[in-house]
């Protein structure tokens, strides 16, 4: 069974330094049939200005993913880490028992485009962490790369949840597999580009569910294509 969404029912939150697009409920935007999928509570698709940005802010409880498209994103927290996040870059934050943080374009003249992602940890009460690790286009390119797992396994970040993040840039005609197992479900999200999920055309910003096992065929339509791929226990 797919479930489609598509990028233009997407919640909408335009702060004029801000343009966020959600595909589940965030802030004010709140649609009861859009919660999430499964642990997957939040993908916001994020534009801020140049030298705009999000000031201190708290969080708890979650595991919160960065990742950059375009641009560059600077962060900082009340863990003493800094850091500036670019293309390439998985960053991963466990709020845990509380962690504040900001988030700034750390351009002055250029925007900077990134997904923030949110993924309900599989307990509450974790210490707060902090990990960011860099993958390279040749890594992704016409195959799907690990880039987070429960394990940390083959260099990914660690996510405090069962969830594996894969990630892949596809030319036109490339073609990915992925078999979704018994117990577990897949959420795809098209990052840019236009793609086909098991036939159906999807487009940037477009993001379908998988609730039943089998097997998953993406194949790039475009020449620029970059999807996200979480495959999650349910």
């Amino acid at each position: 069974m797919l479930n489609l969404r598509k990028a233009e029912e997407r919640g909408r939150a335009d702060l004029g330094w801000l343009d966020s697009r959600h595909t589940f409920s965030f802030g004010s935007y709140y649609d009861k049939k859009h919660m999430g999928f499964g642990p997957l509570r939040v993908i916001n698709d994020d534009r801020v200005e140049a030298g705009a940005g999000f000031p201190p802010h708290p969080h708890s409880d979650m595991e919160i993913i960065s990742y950059v498209l375009e641009g560059a994103l600077e962060h900082r927290d009340s863990l003493g880490t800094g850091s500036v996040i670019k293309p390439g870059d998985v960053q991963r934050m466990s709020a845990g028992t509380g962690i504040r943080h900001s988030e700034f374009n750390a351009s002055k003249t250029a925007p900077v485009h990134f997904l923030q992602i949110w993924i309900i940890p599989e307990e509450y009460g974790l210490k707060p962490s902090y990990e960011q690790k860099t993958f390279s286009d040749d890594e992704k390119r016409g195959r799907l790369r690990l880039v987070g797992s429960r394990t940390g396994r083959d260099g990914s970040v660690t996510i405090h949840r069962d969830v594996d993040l894969y990630a892949s840039l596809l030319a036109r005609g490339d073609t990915v597999n992925h078999i979704v197992r018994s117990g577990r479900a897949a959420w795809l999200h098209v990052v840019r580009g236009t793609v086909t999920v098991n036939g159906g055309e999807l487009e940037a910003g477009d993001g379908v569910g998988v609730e039943t096992a089998g097997p998953i065929q993406v194949k790039g339509l475009s020449e620029d294509a970059e999807v996200l791929l979480f495959d999650m226990a349910v």
